[in-house]
This record gives structure tokens, sequence and C-alpha cells, in this order.
């Protein structure tokens, strides 16, 4: 419990300071907030009565303070481009996009762990030299191309989905599912071949511990030593690339969005840059930050509890 705790803990610190460097890096480059919104023919006393509402008449610290128990309630702002609440921008975006993210990760460990097994297990085999060339063409393979590609064999030629015609969740979830899951398959090869990798060498690392040649001289079955020992012992290593993998995975979900024409987080945010709508983009960067800790601080949770000796820091 003191462990959980103490990770608790420096999630809710790193989020802190994660919020006040964005705050304070879109507070310099915003410029006038207020002219952006009313526009450059916007008189001097409106630009005032629009500072005054949007609390920008007040000291730095408190406006940071505002911004951060706002965020903590749900109101981030109002955005320049839309002149709507950010929360009520951002939400429906996020639910796609998390969809799709969770699609991808559970592809990721249903394929990875199997596929990693059994390549420790085939290891020196014949067939290595083209498990080894598949393995390095999936890593290869950059996420965007096997959108583009995905796209028109799915797509355009066999017509399971209509590319760029994204059903609303809200109308036909099934559908919208459906043409997530190939924006899914698209992120997730590239890091099956990655975590497949890290298993098998993991794995192979293990194999050749004292134990494992132990338990064999004794009799036991290599595989079975394989699948009851080696892998629980390989878990630690593979729980931190999963969770590292999480959180790489919705910054890889940019690109594919912007390809399959999927309107979620990524896409919104590539968007409101352009469109230098910066109460957008600074929700949205802390929102991304927290998903990337909160992935790393899962994994590192479910490791120490694999393996009590875990500890922060390293200390016991």
């Amino acid at each position: 419990m003191k462990y959980a705790a103490r990770r608790i803990l420096a999630l809710f610190i790193t989020m802190i300071l994660v919020s006040f460097l964005a705050f304070a890096a879109f507070h310099i480059i915003s410029g006038d907030p207020a002219r952006a919104i009313l526009g450059m023919n916007a008189t001097e006393k409106q630009l005032e009565m629009m500072r005054h509402e949007l609390g920008l008449d007040k000291p730095f610290l408190v406006q940071y303070f505002n911004w951060l128990l706002g965020f903590f309630s749900g109101n981030l702002g109002i955005s320049y481009s839309y002149r709507q609440p950010v929360a009520s921008l951002i939400i429906p975006k996020l639910k796609v996009t998390l969809v799709m993210v969770l699609i991808s990760f559970v592809i990721i460990v249903i394929l990875s762990l199997p596929l990693g097994l059994r390549a420790a297990q085939k290891s020196g085999s014949r067939f290595e030299w083209l498990r080894t060339t598949i393995n390095q063409l999936c890593m290869a393979v950059p996420a965007f191309f096997l959108s583009i590609l995905v796209s028109y064999v799915f797509g355009i030629i066999l017509k399971v989905f209509t590319p760029g015609d994204f059903p609303k969740m809200e109308r036909d979830l099934f559908g919208a599912i459906r043409y997530l899951f190939f924006a899914a398959v698209c992120i997730a090869i590239p890091r099956i071949a990655m975590a497949v990798r890290m298993l098998k060498s993991t794995l192979i690392e293990e194999m050749e511990k004292d134990y494992v040649r132990t338990a064999i001289s004794r009799g036991n079955d290599r595989v079975e030593v394989l699948k009851k020992h080696v892998m629980k012992n390989s878990l630690v290593p593979t729980i931190t690339f999963l969770g590292q993998t999480m959180a790489e995975i919705v910054g890889g979900s940019i690109v594919v969005e912007q390809v399959f024409g999927i309107p979620g987080m990524g896409r919104f945010l590539v968007a409101s840059i352009s469109n230098r709508d910066y109460p957008v983009v600074e929700a949205l960067v802390v929102i991304l930050a927290f998903w990337v800790i909160l992935s790393g601080t899962v994994a590192d949770l479910i490791n120490q509890k694999i393996d009590p000796r875990l500890k922060l820091g390293g200390r016991a």
C-alpha cells in the first residue's frame, strides 16, 4: 500500500508540474487571447471587457490556479476558434480515440504474447530467418503507410467500410467500432512486432539461467518450464513494455486518424495547432501527458504486485 500511495502521489505531483509548464508556455506564446477572440477591429474597451471575462486581468498564478480548478471540474476554458467550451469539444473526440486505442491495445496483447512465446520456443529452427524477416518488416512499415494500404484494400476494393465516412458512435456504435478496428490494426501491427521481439529476447535470456537448466536436467519438459516458470518471471519487463506501448499508441493514433478521417483527439489536436486555438491545445497536451504518466504508473503498480521486491527508487 505504501508503494502504491507513493506512486499515486508521484503521479499527482508530476501532473501538477506538467500542467503548470503547459499553462506557462501557452500563456507566453498565445499573445492576447482577447484580441484572438474578438478580432483586430475590436475596440480597447471591448478588449478590456473580454480580458476581465476571461480572467486575464488577474496575476499569472491566480490565473493558473483558477484554470487548474476549472480543469478538475471540467471547465477547460473557451475555444478561440469555435467560441464554445473546450470540454464540450474534446469529450466526443476523446471517446473516439479511447475506443480506438483500447481496441489496438487488446489486439497487441492478444497477438504479441502467444507469438512471442512461440518465437522463443522455435528459436534456432530452420524457419527462424523467415519469422525474423516478417517481424522486421512489420516493425519497419510506418503506420500511415499501413493506413493507406488498409483503406485501399478493405475500403475501396473490398468495400468493407467507406474511407472518410466515419459513422457517429451515438447512431451506429457497431459501425463505428468496425471502422475503428481497421485503424486500430494499423496502429497495432508495428507494436506487435516490437513486443514479439522484446518478449522473445527476454524469454531466451531467462531460459539461460541456472534454475531453468536445473529444472530441465531433472527431466522437466522444456516447453512446460517455459510456460510455467520462465513466462511468469518475464512478466515484469513485458508489462513495462506494454505500459510504454499503451502510452505510445495514443501518439501513433494522430497520423492514423488523419488518414482514415476519424474525428478523434489526435486529428483535433493537429487542427487546433493549425488554428492557434491555444485553450484546446493546452487542454489536449495535459490530457495526453496524463495518459502517458498514468500508463507508466499502472504498469509499475502491476509489476510491484507481481514482484513485491520492486520499490520506488529501488528501495525496500
